[in-house]
C-alpha cells in the first residue's frame, strides 16, 4: 500500500474542532461560568471578594461578545476571547496566590470592611472559588485560540 493513502485516511478517521465548533464551545463555558458565578452571589448569598469583582468585570462580556461573533458568524471574535480571558485569568491567579497563601497578607486588596479574599467563603464543595475562575478562562482562552486557527468558509 502507499503510505501517503493512508495517512490521509487515517487524518479523515482524526475528528478536527473547527473554528465554529471551538468558539461555540468557548461562549458555553462562558455562559456556564457567568451563571455559576452569579447563582453563588445571588442565590446562595456569598458576596464576591475585589478580586471576584475584577475576575466577573472580565468574565461577564464574555458570553455577549463570543455570542454576537456567533450570531455575526465573525471569524476574528476569538480575539476579544482570548484578551478577556487573559486579563481574567491573571487576576484569578493573583487571587489564588492569596487563597494558597503563596502571596503575604499586607499585598491583599480585600479591606477589612469587605468579603475575604482567602475564608473558607471562598470555596464551593471544597474546591476555591478562584481556581473554578481560572480553569472557565483557560479554557475560554484555548477554545478562543482554536477558533481563530482555521478560517471559516
Amino acid at each position: 500500500g502507499d503510505p501517503c493513502r493512508s495517512e490521509r485516511a487515517r487524518r479523515r478517521m482524526i475528528p478536527r474542532v473547527t473554528g465554529d465548533t471551538a468558539l461555540a464551545a468557548a461562549w458555553i463555558v462562558a455562559v456556564i461560568a457567568t451563571l455559576s458565578v452569579l447563582f453563588i452571589g445571588e442565590v446562595l448569598g456569598r458576596m464576591p471578594c475585589l478580586l471576584c469583582w475584577y475576575q466577573r468585570a472580565f468574565m461577564f462580556p464574555l458570553p455577549i461578545v463570543l455570542g454576537l461573533g456567533l450570531w455575526w458568524q465573525d471569524a476574528r471574535v476569538g480575539r476579544y476571547g482570548v484578551a478577556l480571558s487573559l486579563g481574567g485569568g491573571m487576576v484569578a491567579l493573583w487571587h489564588i496566590g492569596l487563597y494558597a497563601g503563596i502571596i503575604p497578607e499586607p499585598v491583599q486588596p480585600c479591606t477589612a470592611t469587605g468579603p475575604s479574599c482567602t475564608d473558607d467563603n471562598q470555596a464551593i464543595l471544597g474546591v476555591p472559588i478562584p481556581l473554578l475562575s481560572l480553569l472557565a478562562f483557560i479554557l475560554t482562552a484555548s477554545l478562543s485560540i482554536l477558533s481563530l486557527k482555521e478560517p471559516r468558509s
